[in-house]
């Protein structure tokens, strides 16, 4: 989905206020060009990727909650997409699905050679737990629509913490 709900637009105010890092004094951003600009092949931390599985957890509760609903299977290689808009995101000071240089996720998929049928992707802002996440996109018709459509049979989850954050992208896709 492309529209973000209301109750999110606060977020968006406080990521302009963020001071971009610079990769040199942040840990992790050994990667190379990507599409838009954006860094590619960054590496989560071992807290970040906590967060991610509690999230892969919760979604798949969910799903199984809200009609019983397979679940999703964690992609490595989506999940590093995701990880990766994360940290551009935090990197370059915005909030969108869309980055600065114009690259949607679908782009980076393709960028990443992800064959999709269905995608979607859900991003946050701000929220401090994956329980607290979770709580506000399914309070949102948008993204909750994303985590329980039955089209989708894979998840990636990249989250990148940091001052203003954290950052929350799930990238979803039916292959």
């Amino acid at each position: 989905m492309r529209l973000l709900p209301a109750y999110l637009l606060v977020t968006i105010a406080l990521a302009f206020m963020i001071v971009a890092c610079d990769d040199n004094e942040d840990s992790g951003g050994s990667g190379s060009s990507g599409p838009g600009g954006a860094t590619v092949g960054n590496t989560a931390s071992a807290s970040e990727l906590s967060l991610a599985s509690q999230v892969l957890v919760l979604v798949n509760q969910e799903r199984a909650n809200n009609g019983g609903l397979p679940p999703l299977s964690n992609n490595p290689a989506l999940a590093q997409v995701a990880y990766d808009h994360s940290w551009d995101m935090r990197s370059r000071g915005f909030f969108s699905h869309t980055n600065p240089g114009g690259a949607d996720p679908f782009d980076r998929m393709a960028y990443a050679a992800i064959p999709y049928s269905a995608a979607g992707e859900n991003i946050a802002m701000g929220y401090a737990t994956p329980n607290d996440v979770m709580a506000g996109w399914m309070a949102s018709s948008g993204h909750r629509a994303n985590i329980l459509n039955s089209n989708y049979t894979e998840i990636g989850i990249g989250v990148r913490e940091g001052p203003g954050g954290p950052w929350w992208t799930q990238l979803f896709r039916r292959p």
